[in-house]
């Protein structure tokens, strides 16, 4: 049996990776967390009031969200993160070097319309141009896949599964047994 990857479900707002991660986490047989719920209050209220984030905004969060990585390695599991930007996704490679990206991607017609037909989410789409002019696509030498969000969830969950299913099998991550390294399998 393959060991899980750790999944970072990242794109720009309305994509669908509050849809897709647990999707895809229940595909694997893994953990999800909400990436949004490792933002510290003082982010949601100032993108609930229509302000971008910025870096240093970002950094305990995607901090937050590499140690829950880290902390999966070996065992699996999906997170959504945007992780728009090369720097933020090298983040959260350096806490958990295993990490893989599945980046939903799409037009952006059909993911405004997505998002103005979502409810209770603090992402207005009054962010949507600030998160498309800040994204910088997976390049040739990161671990990740790009996957199309037309379709239903389901049809993009499988086209995600099948993307992660050829990718190398990650390194588990060693267990601490008293003073000697165990590899636990």
């Amino acid at each position: 049996m393959r060991t899980p990857h750790v999944v970072a479900v990242m794109g720009v707002a309305g994509t669908g990776k509050t849809t897709i991660g647990p999707l895809l986490a229940a595909r694997l047989g893994v953990p999800y967390a909400e990436g949004d719920d490792f933002h510290p209050q003082a982010n949601i209220a100032k993108m609930s009031a229509g302000t971008p984030l910025d870096d240093d905004d970002r950094w305990p969060w995607l901090d937050a969200i590499g140690t829950w990585a880290h902390e999966r390695a070996g065992l699996g599991g999906v997170v959504s993160c945007s992780a728009l930007k090369r720097s933020y996704r090298d983040r959260l490679s350096a806490a958990a070097p295993g990490i893989v990206f599945v980046h939903l991607a799409g037009d952006r017609a059909l993911i405004e319309d997505r998002m103005a037909h979502r409810q209770g989410h603090f992402m207005p789409t009054a962010l949507l141009d600030s998160q498309f002019a800040t994204l910088q696509p997976l390049e040739a030498d990161e671990t990740g896949v790009t996957v199309d969000v037309t379709g239903t969830p389901e049809e993009i969950t499988e086209r995600a599964a099948k993307a992660l299913d050829v990718l190398p099998e990650p390194q588990r991550r060693p267990a601490r047994t008293g003073t000697a390294t165990t590899v636990p399998w």
